[in-house]
């Protein structure tokens, strides 16, 4: 396949090693030909590289096949996924998956990407609703409108959530960047 039809969530091989694609930005420059600039992260390190790549360029896509599994539990040796159709438990290690689990709670399904048959990453949705468990309480009077308190989430996700926000409530959340999008169910 073309750079130019990369997307994030793709896999790829690219010097002999999988990467997932996290983020894809077309430019064309005034002067020179156009190119594609990607946020990979290394599947075996879990480190995120950049790579420019020209839009013609040929690249080698690694065929992912997405299973829904469900989030048991964390230990010392990683976090414990079920495959939902065959039952079969596999632990992604901690280090692979890093903040991601600040966004998972217990007996959650997520998509797991699988390759050659042994998970490698998890595919979150765009926001997830988690509870709130410690917050300020609202301070009585308070108008001034554009201001955020400190929240922590029943994960251990720390966000920023306007002020009548109260402990026992549950949010969404964006996974891309952890920001307050609204009271759950609405």
């Amino acid at each position: 396949m073309k750079a130019n039809d990369l997307k994030p969530g793709m896999a790829v091989n690219i010097d002999g090693n999988l990467f997932i694609i996290t983020h894809t930005d077309h430019v064309k420059p005034g002067k020179g030909p156009a190119y594609v600039q990607v946020k990979i992260k290394s599947v075996a390190t879990g480190n995120v590289a950049e790579r420019r790549l020209r839009t013609v360029e040929d690249i080698d896509q690694a065929i992912l096949d997405r299973r829904v599994m469900q989030y048991l539990y964390s230990d010392s040796s990683g976090h414990v996924f079920m495959d939902n159709e065959s039952y079969e438990q596999y632990t992604l290690p901690a280090d692979l998956l890093g903040d991601a689990m600040l966004y998972l709670k217990a007996n959650t399904d997520i998509n797991v990407l699988v390759y050659e048959g042994r998970p490698i990453t998890i595919d979150l949705p765009k926001s997830v609703e988690l509870e709130v468990t410690d917050t300020a309480p609202q301070v009585k009077g308070a108008t001034a409108t554009n201001q955020l308190k400190e929240a922590e989430l029943e994960t251990g996700l720390k966000t920023r959530v306007p002020p009548f926000i109260e402990n026992g409530q549950v949010i969404k959340v964006s996974t891309e960047d952890a920001s307050y999008m609204g009271r759950a169910g609405g």
